[in-house]
């Protein structure tokens, strides 16, 4: 049963979706991750998931296609992002019918393993073009199932992409494409499973204009500080936070 939204729970919503854009424009990536991180510490999980869906389809319809990158990175993606949509579509079968106290716990575990691989991890091997021909794929259908369940498709999406040395440009659309892929597939299953009432999707396009703002905020703050460093403290917030989630799930 989904609860309604009263004037404090928009206003907290709208803030949410401002730091997370922020986060995305400073950093290029966490948008959803930052969303679901945050509003499963107040709604469940199922909910936030809903929430983020028509910020983060537009914003990254927007990082998907605004660049010169966008042949090379289909050529070279193909097989990862299909396999990434049937993944999230197995995975919102999952959702339809789990423990959404388990699934938010879940989440929490794969942003304290994101956090840890970030900040502490070696860099993944490049893999030979005859192991990225079925190790792409692979990679790609369990992406896309981690992010049919959680919504996060943090894991083990970004290794995998900075370990096949893609050029900046083919990463950043290459890893639109993909949350482009398993978000419309989870909207889709979402819909069809009853997880996506009208209220929920009403307050998810109110979010687009704070993610938006916060985008636009972020991308100007980028040159006053290092990326990598504010990388890092993004990584390191979200290691907390999944810590604190999967506490709360299993502790």
């Amino acid at each position: 049963m989904f609860s309604g939204f009263d004037l404090l729970d928009a206003a907290v919503v709208a803030a949410i979706f401002l730091l997370a854009g922020l986060v995305k424009g400073l950093a290029g990536f966490g948008l959803p991750t930052v969303t679901l991180g945050l509003l499963a510490l107040i709604r469940p999980l199922p909910e936030a998931m809903a929430l983020m869906l028509v910020p983060t389809l537009l914003t990254n319809l927007w990082q998907a296609f605004a660049g010169p990158a966008l042949r090379s990175a289909l050529q070279r993606l193909w097989g990862f992002l299909l396999a990434s949509g049937l993944g999230s579509l197995a995975g919102a079968n999952i959702l339809a019918r789990s423990d959404a106290a388990l699934l938010s716990g879940l989440l929490g575990l794969l942003l304290l393993a994101s956090g840890a691989v970030a900040l502490l991890g070696p860099p993944w091997p490049v893999p030979s073009p005859a192991k990225e021909r079925w190790l792409s794929p692979l990679m790609g259908a369990v992406a896309g199932l981690i992010a049919g369940m959680t919504g996060s498709f943090l894991m083990p999406a970004a290794p995998w992409l900075v370990a096949l040395h893609l050029s900046p440009q083919q990463f950043v659309q290459g890893f639109g494409l993909g949350v482009l892929a398993v978000t419309g597939v989870l909207a889709v299953a979402m819909a069809g499973h009853g997880l996506l009432p009208p209220d929920l999707g009403l307050a998810s396009l109110a979010g687009v204009v704070p993610a938006f703002l916060g985008m636009a905020l972020g991308q100007r703050l980028r040159h006053g500080m290092p990326e990598a460093r504010f990388r890092r403290m993004v990584q390191a917030a979200l290691g907390g936070l999944g810590a604190w989630l999967a506490w709360r799930a299993f502790g």
